[in-house]
């Protein structure tokens, strides 16, 4: 087996970052491959763990690595990630087509080999025929179907989802849970995703990564994520002490 593919995806090694009102510091090993949730109360600090990550916001001091290689002063198109927000994952004077294409090229200028895989790309994501349509023309889940088909064809190794579905109902939830989970299969990739609601990714997600008060408190399994002894990670699902 190759080298690299031995090596965690993702290292955090004593990195820190400080707002005014909080410090933070994360240590982090992710295994490559793996679909892990971050989930916390709201103020702990899992978008800055991902904007870390991804490059977003600069570490004061520490160490990111990711598939083996140091990218801590590396910007975010340099680093082998994709981001999906919660919104604003596409720009409202593209098209669907050219949206998806930005995967590919920023400059948009494709060729004949790149439009078709653009295509192919669309087409796994429900959204052949819509080519041509603006934003404004789609719903919310067609929208992050186009924001998917975009990391389908960046083709990067780590994704990082910070609440893509929150705005969503029940239903689009499921089916952009049901496309998460395909493309994650399809690709092996390594992923990322915060979340308030544990329960939704049960099925889905290997492990949970708990995020309390700028750190990293608890990681586990979701299997034992009900079980586990952490009290501000019982606290924080309602679950009472035993």
């Amino acid at each position: 087996m190759d080298k690299i593919q031995t090596l965690p995806a993702i290292e955090l090694k004593s990195v820190t970052f400080a707002f005014p009102e909080i410090s933070m510091r994360f240590d982090l090993n992710v295994e490559a491959g793996a679909m892990m949730i971050v989930t916390g109360p709201s103020g702990s600090g899992k978008s800055t763990l991902l904007n870390l990550i991804g490059g977003f916001e600069q570490a004061q001091c520490g160490a990111v690595r990711l598939i083996g290689m140091d990218v801590t002063n590396e910007a975010p198109q340099d680093r082998p990630v994709s981001f999906l927000f919660q919104d604003n994952n596409v720009f409202a004077h593209l098209t669907v087509e050219q949206n998806a294409g930005l995967g590919l090229r920023p400059s948009l200028k494709l060729t004949a080999i790149e439009r078709e895989k653009v295509h192919i790309a669309l087409k796994a994501c429900g959204l052949e025929g819509k080519e041509t349509r603006l934003p404004s023309e789609l719903s919310g889940g067609e929208r992050q179907r186009v924001a998917f088909a975009r990391v389908l064809l960046e083709n990067r190794p780590i994704l990082l989802l910070d609440e893509p579905f929150a705005a969503l109902g029940p239903a689009l939830r499921s089916e952009m849970m049901e496309l998460l989970v395909k493309l994650h299969h399809q690709r092996e990739m390594t992923i990322l995703a915060v979340t308030h609601h544990p329960d939704e990714w049960q099925e889905s997600a290997n492990g949970f990564i708990f995020v309390d008060n700028g750190s990293i408190a608890s990681t586990g399994t979701m299997t034992d994520l009900a079980a586990n002894s952490d009290k501000a990670l019982r606290d924080y699902l309602g679950i009472a002490a035993r």
